[in-house]
């Protein structure tokens, strides 16, 4: 029997020749640059050249986002560490351990009563990519170590594993991605849930934090997210002004809600489900001040379709809205549109902001805003119904550490998340529409005006 040969290098591409009597089931001929094509009798086997076989590569699927601000986050929730690598940085940005930390410290566990009990540091190191305080334009890997980690030895067997995850290396938690990673992979890390954790986010808000200050500082673009329901309280449309809110409100209590009265509502139905051993999900509202005109790219990468896969990628994420969402399909085109109008220096402006400050897939300069819905914690202690990796039924307690309710400190996992997207598609935006003199009738530079004489040849 005749078997396939496959081989990627960097001189050809990938041949494939097989069937029993010799006739082609398809293939490329590097040599000819033509594809070619034919009908094998039997399904062909494949395997690849093994002279060829150190020239091979495979692209890791489903660790990195971005197309010009590239991050790629690594580690397990009881592994070694966590963290990223960020490829596409700008060179000559300020930046330090410090700036980075400010962030991961609002994501830590361990805050308060009301999050999970896991004690973290979350201290972060930067290895390369930064020098004397300055990027370099070279790679940045930012890691963080586990200090507080339950590991074990063993994938699926009792011996070696502590006591919180015995019982579910061979059990599969409900709702939990457990069994999703078996049925995918064929393996899993039992511990903490492996790379499902929601520990896997602090590479994220590591390179979120790079990402806001260079918003920040090339266009004065401002994130802030905050938690506008809690179960079934329900923070009432409009008693937050986006337009004067600040971090210092936000940052005014355990659960990250502006609003003083129901933030202690919020508080009051965690503390409810958290000492029955249940949790409970809600939803994060995060808007957008600054945000230069012209982002997005129709018609696949819309800005909005870019911001839902980013939140949607998010742990425990199980709905996002943007703009007036579905709330406005219960209103007529005629109460939906947002009027255009010429504000008092001569920029076009909308009197109304149903459309959340993207139209068309593309940022128009109004205040983005968009919702994301978190489900309840997975992992509770209650007992519920499930099977094991051997087909049986089962009673389980979850053990282990775990957040009655995760939006407090989804917050800044969904602020870092917003940041990658937009600093992407800035960047996109300056390669493809900036690169020669815009129109001034029609178009406004990306930078915001204060900082233009800082970006002339001096760190930022």
């Amino acid at each position: 029997m005749t078997t396939s040969t496959g081989c990627l290098h960097a001189g050809g591409a990938l041949h494939l020749i097989s069937s029993p009597d010799n006739k082609t089931l398809g293939g490329f001929d590097s040599r000819r640059r033509s594809v070619f094509y034919g009908i094998a009798s039997r399904p062909a086997s494949v395997s690849f050249d093994r002279r060829r076989h150190r020239n091979l590569e495979i692209k890791a699927a489903g660790s990195t986002y971005g197309n010009y601000f590239r991050v790629t986050t690594f580690g397990e929730s009881h592994g070694g560490g966590v963290g990223c690598v960020i490829d596409g940085c700008p060179p000559r940005l300020t930046l330090s351990e410090a700036d980075i930390q400010e962030e991961l410290d609002r994501r830590r566990p361990g805050q308060s009563r009301i999050t999970t009990p896991r004690k973290e540091t979350d201290t972060c190191k930067i290895y390369s990519g930064v020098s004397e305080g300055l990027t370099t334009g070279s790679p940045i890997m930012v890691s963080v170590p586990n200090t507080d980690q339950r590991g074990g030895v063993c994938y699926g067997k009792f011996n070696g594993l502590h006591d919180d995850y015995k019982e579910m290396s061979t059990a599969y938690r409900p709702s939990h991605a457990d069994a999703t990673y078996d049925f995918k992979y064929g393996i899993r890390s039992v511990q903490g849930g492996g790379r499902s954790s929601a520990r896997e986010t602090i590479g994220r808000v590591a390179a979120g934090a790079v990402a806001k200050k260079i918003l920040k500082k090339f266009a004065g673009t401002e994130i802030l997210a905050y938690v506008s329901q809690v179960y079934k309280v329900v923070l009432p449309e409009g008693l937050v002004d986006h337009e004067t809110l600040t971090l210092d409100q936000i940052e005014s209590n355990i659960v990250r809600c502006p609003d003083p009265e129901y933030a202690e509502k919020m508080i009051a139905a965690i503390d409810t489900v958290r000492v029955r051993g249940d949790s409970v999900g809600g939803v994060v509202t995060c808007i957008v001040r600054g945000a230069p005109r012209g982002l997005g790219s129709p018609v696949f990468d819309k800005l909005e379709a870019e911001l839902a896969k980013g939140i949607l990628s998010l742990p425990a994420s199980k709905g996002f809205e943007f703009g007036s969402g579905f709330a406005g399909t219960f209103l007529t085109g005629s109460e939906h549109n947002d009027e255009f109008y010429t504000d008092d220096s001569g920029r076009i402006r909308t009197r109304t902001n149903r459309s959340g400050g993207i139209q068309g897939g593309i940022s128009n300069g109004e205040v983005m805003y968009m919702r994301a819905a978190f489900k309840p914690t997975s992992t509770i202690g209650r007992k519920q119904n499930t099977v094991t990796r051997d087909k049986l039924d089962m009673e389980l307690i979850a053990r282990g550490r775990h957040d009655p309710c995760v939006v407090p400190r989804a917050v800044p996992m969904v602020e870092a998340q917003v940041a990658l997207v937009l600093v992407d598609q800035l960047m996109a935006q300056y390669a493809q529409c900036q690169m020669f003199p815009i129109n001034p009738a029609l178009q406004e530079p990306l930078q915001g005006p204060k900082l233009q004489p800082e970006l002339a040849g001096l760190p930022v």
